[in-house]
C-alpha cells in the first residue's frame, strides 16, 4: 500500500500546478474584462455626449482588452464560458451598436462576427441598447427634436420585433428572455414619452396659429 504514495503525490502536484496555471490565466482574462466593461461604459456615455471620436477610441480599447482575454482562455473554455467573458462582450457590443446607431452617418451595424463575441453575448447586448437609445430620445426630446425621436422609437421597435424571435432556452441564449422582457416595458415607457411630447407640440403650434388670426385685423 505504501507504494500508492508516490503516484497521489505526484498526481496532486500536477494537479496543483495545473489549477496555478489555470488561476493565473483566469486572472489575466478577468483584469482585461473589467477594463473593457469600463471603456465601453465611457465609450457609451461619449456617444451620449456627441463626442463620436473619443467614443470610437474607448470602444477601440475595449475591442483589443477583449481580444486578449480571449486569447488568455484559449486552452480554458471551461474559464470561458464562466460568465465574466460572456458580461464583457454584451458590454462591449451594446457600445458598438449604441455608436453605430447614433452616429449612423458614419457607422455601420456591426455583425457578431465583426466584433468577435458570441451569439449570446451580442443578443444580449442589442437588448441593453434599447435603454441607451431611450436615454437619447429623452435627450433629444428636451432640444425639440420629435422627428429625430420619432426615428429613434423606430429603431428600438425594430430591436424588440427582433428579439421576441428568439424563443429559445435561457441556457442557449444567456437569458435573453428576461432582458427582452425588459426591453418590452422601456419601448412602451419610452412611445408614451414621445406621444405627450407630439400631443403638446402641435397644441403649442394650434394656439399659436389662434392667437396669429385673433391679431390679424
Amino acid at each position: 500500500m505504501r507504494d500508492a504514495v508516490g503516484p497521489i503525490h505526484q498526481v496532486a502536484e500536477a494537479a496543483r500546478e495545473a489549477l496555478a496555471r489555470k488561476n493565473q490565466a483566469r486572472e489575466a482574462a478577468l483584469v482585461r474584462c473589467r477594463e473593457a466593461i469600463r471603456h465601453s461604459a465611457n465609450g457609451i456615455r461619449a456617444v451620449h455626449r456627441g463626442e463620436f471620436a473619443a467614443a470610437r477610441g474607448l470602444i477601440d480599447s475595449a475591442g483589443s482588452l477583449l481580444a486578449e482575454a480571449k486569447a488568455a482562455l484559449a486552452d480554458d473554455k471551461d474559464i470561458f464560458f464562466a460568465g465574466f467573458i460572456h458580461d464583457a462582450q454584451k458590454e462591449y457590443t451594446e457600445a458598438r451598436l449604441t455608436l453605430a446607431i447614433v452616429d449612423a452617418e458614419n457607422q455601420k451595424i456591426p455583425r457578431p462576427e465583426d466584433l468577435d463575441v458570441e451569439l449570446a453575448a451580442y443578443l444580449n447586448g442589442m437588448a441593453e441598447v434599447v435603454g441607451e437609445l431611450r436615454r437619447h430620445l429623452l435627450d433629444s426630446l428636451r432640444e425639440g427634436e420629435i422627428e429625430h425621436c420619432e426615428e429613434c422609437l423606430e429603431v428600438m421597435d425594430e430591436i424588440y420585433g427582433v428579439l421576441i424571435t428568439f424563443d429559445y432556452p435561457d441556457a442557449m441564449t444567456g437569458g435573453l428572455r428576461r432582458n427582452t422582457d425588459a426591453v418590452r416595458g422601456i419601448l412602451e415607457r419610452s412611445r408614451g414619452d414621445l406621444t405627450v411630447a407630439a400631443i403638446q407640440r402641435d397644441l403649442e403650434r394650434h394656439l399659436a396659429k389662434v392667437s396669429q388670426d385673433l391679431g390679424r385685423p
